[in-house]
C-alpha cells in the first residue's frame, strides 16, 4: 500500500509541477573553472523527480522510448520514470530470482546498459552474475539470459556496474557489495575484487585484481582508456587505465584522489558516465565531480545526499542522478 501511495503522489507532484511550473530542487552547482559553463548553464537547477528509494542506482536512458530506467537495490526493483508519467515500477525482481528470501541487503540489480542492439544488460547483485532482459522493453518479465556468472569456475561477488564497447564487448566490476557479509563471506569463491571484461563469445578475462572496491566504470569515446571507480572509504580513487586492443590493460594511473573529502562529504566514488566529447561525470563525495577530457576538475553537482550513479540522455542536454532516496535532473548546455 505504502508503494502504491507513493507512485500515486509522485504521480501528482510531477503534473503539479506541470501546471505551476514550481518544481522541487536540491542542491548546488559549484564551478572550479570557467570552462564548466561550456557544460551547465548558470542558472541551471537540480529538480527532484522521485523520492522514496532505499538506494536508487544504475540509470540508463532509452532514448526511443523517451524512459530512463533506474535501480532500487535493496527494493529487488527496476524503476521507469517518464515525463508523462514520472516513476513507476517495470520490473521486479530485477538482481535476485531465488525461491527462498534473500540473505543480501543489497539482493537487486545495480547498473543497468544496453547493447548495441538495444537489450538491457543488467548487473545482478543477487543472482550473482551480469545478465541480459529476455523480453521486450515494453512488456518486462524478469526473464533473463545469464552473459556470464563465473570466472575460472568460480562464482563473481556481486557485479556492480557494467559498459559495453562498441563491438559488444562487456566490461564490468564485481565488489562484493551484494553477498550477505562483505567480509569472510563463506559464499565468495573469489577473494579479490575484479574488473572484468566479456567478449562477444562469452569469454571472460580478469583484467584488474589490485583494487579494494571497484564500482562505477566507463569507456572514455575513442575507447582506449578504462576509468574505475574505487568505493573504498580509505581509498576513494578514480583509476584510468590504458586499453590495449581492447585486450588488455597497462599504464594504471590515479585520475583523481578524493580520499581526504570522503572523510567530510557524503559518498564515495561510484558510479560515472563520460560525454562524446570526453568529459567525466563522476558521482563521488559531495555529489557529482565533473572532469575535462584531460583530467581536470571542471566543478561539483553538489547534492545533500550519498549520489550513486548518473546517466545522460543520447542529446547530452540532460543528466539524470540517483541519489539515495531520490531520482533528481539537471538540464546541460
Amino acid at each position: 500500500m505504502k508503494r502504491i501511495i507513493l507512485l500515486f503522489l509522485v504521480g501528482s507532484i510531477i503534473i503539479s509541477c506541470k501546471v505551476t511550473s514550481e518544481t522541487k530542487s536540491a542542491g548546488s552547482i559549484e564551478r572550479l573553472d570557467p570552462a564548466l559553463d561550456n557544460i551547465i548553464d548558470r542558472d541551471a537547477t537540480i529538480e527532484v523527480l522521485a523520492e522514496g528509494y532505499q538506494w536508487s542506482e544504475g540509470p540508463v536512458w532509452i532514448d526511443k522510448k523517451e524512459m530512463l530506467l533506474f535501480s532500487d537495490v535493496p527494493k529487488n526493483t527496476i524503476y521507469k520514470w517518464t515525463e508523462k508519467n514520472g516513476a513507476e515500477v517495470y520490473l521486479t525482481p530485477s538482481g535476485y530470482t531465488g525461491t527462498e528470501p534473500s540473505q543480501s541487503r543489497e539482493p537487486g540489480s545495480n547498473g543497468l546498459t544496453l547493447n548495441a542492439a538495444g537489450h538491457l544488460i543488467l548487473c545482478q547483485h543477487g543472482d550473482r552474475r551480469v545478465a541480459r532482459l529476455n523480453t521486450d522493453l515494453d512488456e518486462p518479465k524478469p526473464v533473463f539470459v545469464t552473459l556470464a556468472d563465473r570466472f575460472e569456475g568460480k562464482r563473481f561477488n556481486s557485479p556492480n556496474d557494467a559498459v559495453v564497447r562498441k563491438n559488444g564487448d562487456i566490461f564490468f566490476t564485481d565488489p562484493p557489495y551484494g553477498l550477505p557479509q562483505q567480509e569472510n563471506d563463506t559464499t565468495k569463491d573469489i577473494k579479490f575484487q575484479g574488473v572484468y571484461k566479456i567478449a562477444t563469445s562469452g569469454a571472460v578475462s580478469l583484467l584488474v585484481d589490485s583494487l579494494t572496491r571497484p564500482n562505477g566504470i566507463a569507456l572514455t569515446p575513442d575507447e582506449k582508456t578504462l576509468i574505475v571507480a574505487n568505493s573504498d572509504p580509505a581509498k576513494a580513487v578514480w583509476y584510468a587505465f590504458d586499453l590495449i586492443d581492447g585486450e588488455t590493460i597497462s599504464n594504471p594511473r590515479i585520475l583523481f584522489d578524493a580520499t581526504e573529502k570522503a572523510k567530510t562529504d557524503k559518498g564515495l566514488p561510484d558510479g560515472l558516465k563520460i560525454d562524446s566529447q570526453g568529459n567525466i561525470f563522476a558521482t563521488g563525495p559531495g555529489g557529482v565531480w565533473i572532469f575535462s577530457a584531460e583530467g581536470k576538475l571542471l566543478g561539483k553537482i553538489k547534492v545533500p545526499e550519498a549520489t550513486a550513479n548518473c546517466a545522460l540522455t543520447a542529446d547530452e542536454k540532460t543528466l539524470f542522478l540517483t541519489s539515495h532516496s531520490s531520482l533528481l535532473r539537471i538540464k546541460m548546455r
